[in-house]
């Protein structure tokens, strides 16, 4: 009796763990070849929200991998987007800064990379169409806002540590997706004039907005490994990390 007890312990758990899938998805962005992650829990049946998730400055690496795994565990379709093409991936600040600087000097090119990943977890078939959202860290965090910003086909955006590039004036009364930011006060990247223009211009576009801010947070306190770049700036906060990611989850529920 233990016997067969302890076997379907066994299998259950080997199953559970199973239930959550990774593809990697291949795809292209103009010329670029661009490799996406894809992440569902199997099983969940019929279409679900889906969740777009765009990684820091260090390009797709596992942290980001790590991110969509965990909304795939809460029920959603999560596509984790290759925004520097071919799977880039460093751990040089340098490096990153430079990747990140090509592609944010074109912001119309920007959005569209971003929307390039949207499409992929479109293109799933898993996904409720009209119940999307999109999340990004750092560089990631400002991505989302610009796909705010460019209306892209989404009901929400989160960013986590992101820059905060201001709406734009155009957008005045135009931009739909509501918008959730998480903050840290103690994020040096960001200069306290650059978050209350971002502030005051998102009340002038009308946009539906909340921003959050963490006591004693630093750039990047949602990632364990913040502190490995030798950078000050950067410190995980894991208080800032797990009330993020619990407001998150009560905004989706509320989007969709």
């Amino acid at each position: 009796m233990k016997f067969w007890l302890s076997l379907f312990l066994l299998t259950f758990a080997v199953g559970s763990h199973a239930a959550i899938q990774e593809k990697k998805v291949s795809y292209q962005y103009d010329d670029e070849k661009m490799a996406g992650y894809l992440y569902w829990d199997d099983a969940v049946k019929g279409k679900r929200p889906g969740v777009l998730v765009i990684h820091e400055w260090w390009g797709l690496n596992d942290y980001a991998k790590k991110r969509a795994r965990m909304l795939a565990e809460l029920g959603y379709v999560a596509f984790a987007a290759d925004m520097y093409g071919n799977g880039k991936v460093t751990t040089m600040p340098d490096q990153a800064k430079e990747w990140m600087q090509a592609v944010t000097a074109d912001v119309e090119g920007w959005r569209e990379r971003a929307l390039a990943g949207h499409q992929q977890l479109l293109a799933s078939g898993m996904v409720e169409e009209a119940n999307t959202a999109a999340i990004g860290y750092c560089f990631g965090g400002a991505s989302v806002l610009q796909m705010s910003y460019s209306n892209a086909p989404v009901k929400g955006v989160v960013s986590f540590h992101g820059a905060l590039p201001a709406a734009p004036a155009e957008m005045k009364g135009k931009i739909k997706p509501q918008i959730l930011v998480l903050h840290g006060h103690a994020d040096s990247f960001v200069a306290p004039e650059v978050v209350t223009n971002f502030r005051n211009k998102l009340d002038e576009a009308g946009a539906v907005w909340e921003m959050n801010t963490y006591g004693n947070a630093k750039h990047g306190f949602t990632n364990p490994d913040a502190g490995k770049a030798g950078i000050k700036a950067l410190e995980y906060n894991e208080m800032a990390d797990k009330r993020s990611w619990k407001r998150m989850q009560v905004f989706f529920k509320e989007i969709f």
